[in-house]
């Protein structure tokens, strides 16, 4: 098609013919080999070409990890910056000086303290250097560098005063639907607490994840599920601990708090946590699990709707990993 088709506003090619890949441009922005003009205009803050280098930079990453979430996202991330918005991918940064006005006069101890701390402020631009919608490079971050004043600087300008006005929705997409029964019997929410409890007892966990879909959240090197249940009736507590590998390499052990509420039928449930200074909440599902306990795959989607995350994955879970 080359010298017969016009000019399109969005060519992308990745992996292919150098001719193909040399007339990838986003609106007019060469993502191979831009001009000198282009290149001055990216180091503006704001502008079309400054939009256009954001959206070549997550695209690009998106489509060398070649997951099928990042494939995925690396199509919504051009349709929301030049077709139509998507609400799940609105990015989490000031876009105006108002906004950041308003942070620092609802969170300024908390932004004063971050940002002369030096594993806080290390944080923070590493969460910058990130693309505006890349969940894995930014709970990466995230976990690399958590702290209480972390927490802290969240808790205060997403979670408590949502200064970025964001509110992302639990997906609803895809219908994936709960196991019917199990070991012969239909499924009640007691035998759905009972896989959730798994080999906890005769091990120091409930489960341990043998592979997981999503890149963020469920491909930890070492990830140990212990679900146990709590004082009141149909509550339980979800706590995972998983091994992160840090930036710099070295690696540490995180763990979480989840509340586990009963859903509406059996083999359902909502779960909550509050992650870094940001609430969760997500809806699982017990998809399957073999009647000995060998396996159990499980499936959530989930919400962080003041820091404008939308998310979903599955873990395949057995007794050792």
């Amino acid at each position: 098609l080359t010298g017969v088709a016009p000019p399109a506003a969005v060519e992308l090619a990745f992996d292919c013919d150098p001719a193909l890949e040399a007339r990838s441009r986003l609106q007019g922005f060469k993502l191979s080999d831009p001009s000198l003009l282009q290149s001055l205009a990216t180091s503006l803050p704001f502008g079309p070409a400054k939009k256009a280098a954001a959206a070549a930079s997550s695209v690009q990453t998106f489509w060398r990890r070649a997951s099928s979430d990042d494939l995925l996202y690396m199509f919504l991330t051009i349709i929301n910056a030049y077709f139509a918005e998507i609400p799940m991918l609105q990015s989490m940064r000031a876009q105006d000086l108002g906004t950041i006005a308003n942070m620092i006069r609802k969170c300024g101890p908390q932004i004063f303290a971050c940002v002369n701390d030096p594993d806080c402020k290390a944080a923070l631009d590493c969460l910058q250097a990130c693309g505006p919608t890349d969940q894995v490079c930014s709970y990466r971050c995230i976990v690399s560098y958590e702290s209480q004043l972390l927490e802290d600087f969240s808790l205060c300008i997403l979670q408590k005063n949502n200064c970025l006005g964001m509110n992302a929705q639990i997906p609803q997409r895809p219908t994936v639907e709960p196991m019917a029964s199990f070991q012969g019997q239909a499924m009640t929410f007691e035998l759905a607490e009972r896989i959730f409890i798994g080999w906890l007892g005769k091990e120091r966990w409930s489960w341990r994840v043998a592979a997981g879909q999503n890149a963020a959240y469920d491909q930890f090197n070492d990830q140990y599920q212990i679900y146990y249940r709590a004082k009141a009736k149909g509550v339980m507590w979800y706590d995972p601990v998983f091994q992160v590998e840090r930036l710099d390499g070295s690696r540490v052990w995180r763990r979480r708090h989840y509340r586990v509420r009963r859903g509406q039928v059996p083999g359902t449930f909502h779960l909550s946590v509050l992650d870094n200074g940001v609430v969760s909440k997500e809806f699982w599902r017990i998809v399957d699990c073999t009647d000995d306990l060998s396996w159990a795959l499980f499936y959530y989607a989930g919400a962080a709707s003041a820091a404008g995350q939308s998310y979903q994955g599955a873990v395949l879970v057995t007794p050792d990993g």
